[in-house]
């Protein structure tokens, strides 16, 4: 007993230093994140159960016991088995777009012309007298009749004041006269790359494509106290379905100037990839300046349009639509001013993302960037949308490594009535992301909001099960071209950064990388496709810093 208690008492401080030598060679950490199911999304698509995160990126990833022996915080978050992801990232939207647009009469989901008209008398209510009434989110294809209305209703409740309302897709409007005369439209008017339309020798109002900016030209901007304003509330909705980065695809260089003012005082938050838009202006001030890659901000591509969009048939196809014999679509400039474009981003070594819906409108981007690509090499110019293949170009994606960027949600909304523009052989290679991934193994996804819900959760349901929020169509469409899960989360995240040559930063959780991350309620690898739709975003991390949830 005696020897035993002398044991004791020799062996009880040695633990006491090992115990304290322990604590001592923690290491002190900004946070620790323990007891999750954290989907890495590395090379190996490891899943991890802990992080630690210092100075905004990640200091560490692994087991809960190997995280918290060899770390400590004073914020330790324990999420008890919720799933953990990086933060999304959508490779196609249109972020100053959409806060614009929150401060416009919202007309997505109206289903008739009248509903449409009584979203803009009730909100014209807000407005001072005789200030332009804009708005955007009409689609003809969602009501009964599905023909564009003509301006005899607006003009009537409208007399005084002007009006321009744009459809989903922001290439197609209809204007009032009093709109049109301020624009000075008049009937029998011809434009490169877009239509005015007439009838009865009169203006129906309609506008497509390069059309409609003869109207918006006249129509005051906001400020910049608007604007800004308008911004943080896009960032706050972005956080709030996980969006810790977003290619915003289109801006002049003034609006990059405010956004990077923004991010330097610390207000806008939100990690963006801005692609300039095609215009001479931007081109100057690209060139002279240079590329900007900061961790925020990155703007070092073009945002090209070749051709309208598929609901408006603006749309350029190789043979005419099947539900309008006597009509093709059209290129919105002429071939020689895409060859152009790409000589001078080819020779300036930026990137070129291009705009091209119909399968005319692809083709032709398509060869022109192989001209200038040569084969295999690592540009990342981009096709956005892709969205109508033909089946006798889907290598040129592989042959030059040019890469479609996608919107799932397109494939969903555009389903009902796909088909009837395209017929029963042509639409098969329509949303063909399946075979477009084969060609370089990789796509990036995105939604094009406002054009489509900011939703990633639709997003991702879209992309995996093929069906839109109603559960329709029973099986998934085109099901062929369906992406996996573990396809559809890269796209949302490690593919959308690698879209801008991001993979380095972010994009998945590894040691080094921004600590970006969203906690979700739901395992979406493993849920019933059923659950999906019902996800939701509990708390969203930028730089290891909470910006949404509580």
């Amino acid at each position: 007993m005696l020897l035993k208690k002398r044991l004791l008492h020799c062996l009880l401080p040695i633990a006491f230093c090992l115990f304290i030598n322990s604590c001592k060679f923690r290491q002190k950490a900004d946070l620790i994140v323990h007891h999750a199911k954290i989907y890495t999304v590395d090379d190996h698509f490891s899943v991890a159960e802990a992080m630690v995160i210092s100075e905004g990126k990640i200091m560490a990833i692994g087991t809960n016991d190997d995280i918290l022996k060899q770390y400590e915080s004073d914020s330790i978050k324990d999420v008890q088995g919720k799933t953990i992801y990086p933060g999304f990232n959508d490779a196609h939207a249109h972020f100053v777009g959409y806060g614009s647009s929150l401060q416009k009469v919202n007309l997505v989901d109206t289903d008739s012309w009248e509903a449409v008209l009584a979203k803009c008398s009730e909100f014209a209510k807000t407005l001072p007298a005789e200030a332009w009434l804009t708005g955007r989110g009409w689609d003809q294809n969602d009501w009964a009749v599905k023909t564009f209305p003509d301006n005899t209703k607006l003009n009537e409740l409208f007399p005084n004041r002007p009006v321009v309302i744009t459809r989903i897709d922001g290439h197609a409007a209809i204007a009032n006269q009093k709109a049109l005369d301020l624009a000075g439209i008049k009937p029998g008017e011809k434009l490169t790359g877009g239509d005015i339309e007439v009838k009865n020798g009169k203006l129906t109002g309609i506008l497509v494509d390069n059309a409609v900016d003869l109207v918006y030209l006249k129509v005051p901007g906001p400020d910049e106290a608007q604007t800004k304003a308008s911004l943080l509330l896009a960032q706050a909705n972005c956080f709030a379905v996980g969006l810790t980065s977003v290619h915003d695809c289109g801006l002049d260089y003034k609006t990059v100037e405010l956004v990077e003012a923004m991010q330097k005082t610390g207000d806008l938050k939100m990690r963006m990839n801005i692609m300039l838009s095609d215009a001479k202006e931007n081109y100057d001030y690209a060139f002279k300046r240079g590329k900007i890659k900061t961790d925020y901000l990155n703007v070092s591509s073009f945002k090209v349009y070749a051709d309208g969009a598929l609901g408006s048939r603006g749309a350029c196809l190789l043979q005419p639509y099947s539900d309008k014999p006597d009509w093709s679509g059209f290129l919105l400039s002429a071939p020689e001013h895409f060859d152009s474009v790409a000589s001078i981003i080819y020779a300036k070594g930026w990137q070129m993302c291009t705009h091209a819906i119909g399968d005319s409108g692809n083709r032709i981007l398509l060869k022109i960037y192989a001209k200038y690509l040569k084969g295999k090499n690592d540009l990342r110019w981009r096709i956005e949308h892709a969205q109508v293949i033909n089946a006798n170009d889907f290598h040129f994606f592989g042959d030059y490594n040019i890469i479609p960027s996608v919107q799932p949600t397109h494939a969903t909304s555009d389903m009902y009535w796909a088909a009837e523009r395209l017929g029963p052989v042509r639409v098969k290679g329509a949303y063909a992301y399946q075979q477009l991934l084969k060609e370089n193994n990789w796509i990036p996804l995105g939604t094009d909001f406002p054009v489509e819900d900011i939703s990633t959760i639709k997003t991702f349901f879209a992309s995996a099960v093929r069906q839109d929020a109603k559960g329709f169509p029973v099986g998934g469409y085109q099901m062929e071209n369906a992406l996996s899960r573990e396809e559809t989360l890269k796209g949302m995240t490690i593919w959308a950064a690698k879209a801008s040559f991001e993979e380095k930063k972010k994009g998945s959780l590894e040691k080094g990388k921004f600590a970006d991350f969203i906690i979700v309620d739901t395992d979406l690898m493993s849920c019933d496709g059923d659950a999906i739709l019902k996800a939701k975003v509990l708390a969203t991390f930028s730089a290891g810093k909470k910006v949404f949830g509580k």
